[in-house]
């Protein structure tokens, strides 16, 4: 079991002004980071002995376990193809959010870690089978699913499923004329609009994107750019991590 020291990162475009909710120039950030700046990453492989593959990540106060399994054989997937199949799942523990007892399965955030995820599998390589990945949000601080995607890209690499490359998701929220990346949950209920992406990063190819409220054309791009580098940024911890982990096995 492996994992990196915790990490900050941030990413490169650095236009930012600071405000607030009401838009002043007095607003601080809930954790006090710079709006460009994102949080405290730390990644750690071999959480779970019985998968084949795990990963727990903590980003700021946001925790996330991500265990997979197989490629395991699948009647469902002998009827349709000759490429494996991926299933997906992402749940809440009862004590992940404020309100406590509301931990259930997320449907939308299962449907959405399948898309991330499925461009970046080389499902050629498990014919006719299957593999599950669940995520379990042990707890949610803000910025929940682009944790889950990033964690499960480490899960997977333990695994040893073949991919074309670390799959990782950054998103940042408008407030007002402000962008902040990585929003931590008080900000995410207040937001205007958000943006999500989620890139192989050595590729430099978007696996998906998702925007919510409205936003101008430079508004995009500018969040865009922010998301993409920070990934790239995201992606050197996720290797660090799995770098550590392969030299602790050689050991």
């Amino acid at each position: 079991m492996a994992g990196t020291t915790p990490t900050t990162y941030s990413p490169s475009l650095k236009t930012h002004k600071k405000g607030s909710k009401n838009h002043d120039v007095d607003w601080v950030r809930p954790d006090g980071r710079d709006f460009h700046q994102c949080r405290l990453a730390f990644f750690k492989t071999g959480a779970v002995n019985a998968a084949a593959g795990s990963a727990y990540a903590e980003i700021g106060l946001t925790k996330v376990i991500v265990s997979v399994f197989g490629p395991r054989e699948s009647k469902k997937a002998m009827m349709y193809s000759d490429i494996g199949r991926l299933n997906c799942n992402v749940s809440y523990t009862s004590f992940a959010t404020p309100v406590r007892g509301q931990g259930s399965d997320n449907k939308e955030f299962s449907s959405m870690l399948h898309k991330a995820l499925e461009g970046a599998i080389i499902l050629e390589t498990f014919p006719k089978t299957t593999v599950d990945v669940f995520a379990l949000v042990l707890e949610s601080g803000g910025s929940d699913l682009p944790v889950v995607i990033s964690c499960a890209s480490v899960a997977l690499a333990d695994a040893g499923i073949m991919m074309y490359d670390l799959v990782t998701s950054v998103s940042v929220s408008c407030l007002g004329k402000n962008l902040v990346i990585d929003p931590v949950w008080e900000e995410e209920s207040s937001q205007d609009g958000s943006l999500m992406i989620t890139c192989m990063p050595k590729r430099y190819e978007v696996t998906q994107l998702t925007i919510t409220g409205e936003w101008s054309t430079p508004k995009v791009n500018e969040g865009m750019q922010l998301c993409v580098d920070a990934c790239s940024k995201l992606a050197e911890i996720m290797r660090t991590c799995l770098k550590e982990a392969a030299s602790d096995y050689e050991e």
